[in-house]
């Protein structure tokens, strides 16, 4: 099975992440970047998926030029290549136009039987991405899966919602979002680290992949933040001593914050 992942470079959980003054949109540069955690459980799972079928794993990822150590990441992890769409017109683009290129991307793989991405990302966290693509691809959608298994020619996913778990089958080709349930990434090795130096990476502009910039980038975007400010600092909390009316103080505090 040719398996796609889609791939994201995201700031890191740990760094502090803020929006940039003029445009509102993620200041990229003022935090570590990383390969986005769910997409390494969705690089593992197209892995297991490969052992167990063979083919091969196509690693796709739209972003600046720094987004290449994401993909190297999931090169070194034992995807076979990547195709890293790199233009400065992307910058701004909402979740509808990243569905769009990404749709245009994959349209120039070969052979494509399945296509794996994580449920949401952790900078935008808008979770749409992969049903839309689904939608442009014109491609069954599974969502939400927490376990993933295929005969080669069906894919079962076993779906987790708030009200239960559902059992989904859908034929190949498709499009499956993974949830942080699916699996324990595994870690690259010194040898797939070194391997990963020489696994081929295509970069992509807009043009190669045939996409006009009209359709991309903050000024062409169908929704855009107007306003921004930091989160507020945290406040130190009510301090209680207890001196024979502890209970009635906490009382009083719970109410005044209207939790009982």
């Amino acid at each position: 099975m040719n398996v796609v992942v889609l791939v994201k470079q995201v700031p890191d959980t740990w760094s502090e992440r803020k929006l940039s003054g003029a445009h509102h949109t993620l200041d990229r540069e003022s935090a570590d970047a990383v390969l986005d955690e769910i997409n390494e459980r969705a690089v593992e799972e197209a892995l297991l998926i490969k052992e167990a079928h063979g083919g091969e794993v196509t690693v796709v990822c739209m972003g600046p030029d720094r987004a290449t150590d994401a993909i190297r990441k999931a090169l070194s992890m034992g995807a076979d290549k990547a195709v890293h769409l790199a233009d400065d017109a992307l910058h701004g683009s909402d979740a509808v136009q990243t569905a769009r290129v990404l749709a245009k991307v994959i349209g120039t793989i070969e052979s494509v039987d399945l296509v794996l991405a994580g449920n949401e990302a952790t900078d935008g966290r808008t979770g749409a991405v992969p049903a839309m693509l689904a939608e442009l691809l014109g491609l069954p959608q599974l969502t939400c899966a927490r376990k993933v298994a295929s005969d080669g020619s069906t894919i079962t996913v076993e779906r987790e919602t708030d009200t239960g778990v559902m059992h989904v089958e859908a034929n190949l080709p498709a499009v499956v979002s993974v949830t942080e349930k699916i699996n324990e990434p595994r870690y690259p090795s010194f040898k797939g680290i070194m391997a990963a130096k020489k696994k081929p990476v295509q970069v992509l502009t807009l043009a190669d992949a045939g996409i006009d910039a009209s359709e991309v980038g903050l000024a062409n975007a169908g929704s855009k933040v107007i306003e921004s400010a930091p989160k507020p600092q945290k406040q130190a909390g009510q301090r209680v001593i207890d001196e024979g009316s502890g209970g009635v103080q906490i009382t009083e505090f719970l109410a005044g914050q209207r939790l009982i």
